[in-house]
């Protein structure tokens, strides 16, 4: 049986290892390329994008793919899509691995807003200490804002930065006491994040918590409907059930 991962997470490596373990698999990983500095895994790997929906269809029926599992990170919505309307052209079955979203504790002081653009009318025009861990790439709506940030990014940004930008290079999983003496040294006063949900960078949150820190936190954008699960056993057994269906 022929699948494809659409990968992006630590989640989606798990799963293709699992996977691979089984020997009864053929696997592609399939990464966007987004992040240079990937992390290797045991099966065949594609870097790069598709071409959009049509692209993609035609990747699928070149290469026989039988089932696709969308583990992509919760904010690659386009891909998400394109996977959505590329295995229903195909008819091939699709399963969307999901993180489950990050829920405020009693106590914490979050703020939600709808997409990364809300985020500077969330800060405020007050300047402020901003830990801005929501990616190199979402920088722009923080171009004109009065704020100083601490920008955390695995690869360093490709984009000009905003003013008064201090850039840490780290991958996670990051320690609680760690995040709380980066925020300490820098004296951040608010938390900017998206809902990743992965507890390899939850120890932020609960540090903002115990700091009395405000968190702006970015909800996930919509995605079409799609049969789902969130965890690796889970997939393992929609494989399972999928490949007997084939």
């Amino acid at each position: 049986m022929r699948i494809l991962i659409l990968g992006g997470t630590s989640e989606a490596r798990q799963l293709c290892k699992a996977l691979v373990a089984q020997h009864a698999y053929h696997i592609i990983f399939s990464l966007a390329g987004v992040t240079h500095s990937a992390l290797p895994v045991p099966t065949e790997m594609r870097i790069g994008g598709f071409g959009g929906v049509n692209g993609l269809v035609a990747y699928l029926e070149t290469h026989r793919i039988e089932a696709v599992i969308d583990a992509t990170h919760p904010f690659a919505a386009q891909m998400s899509r394109h996977a959505s309307d590329a295995t229903l052209r195909c008819r091939i079955p699709l399963l969307r691995f999901t993180r489950p979203a990050w829920e405020a504790p009693p106590g914490a002081r979050w703020h939600f807003v709808s997409d990364i653009e809300q985020v500077p009318h969330a800060l405020g025009q007050i300047p402020r200490r901003v830990f801005l861990t929501t990616g190199r790439k979402d920088l722009a709506p923080f171009m004109t804002t009065p704020h100083c940030y601490l920008l955390r990014s695995i690869d360093p940004p490709c984009l000009p930065l905003p003013p008064r930008t201090i850039v840490i290079l780290a991958r996670g999983p990051f320690a609680l006491d760690d995040e709380i003496a980066i925020m300490r040294q820098h004296d951040i006063g608010c938390l900017v994040t998206k809902n990743a949900g992965s507890d390899a960078t939850a120890a932020k949150l609960e540090a903002a918590r115990q700091l009395g820190l405000d968190v702006v936190m970015v909800n996930r954008p919509s995605l079409p409907p799609a049969r789902e699960c969130t965890t690796i056993e889970a997939a393992m057994i929609w494989v399972q059930g999928t490949r007997r269906n084939v």
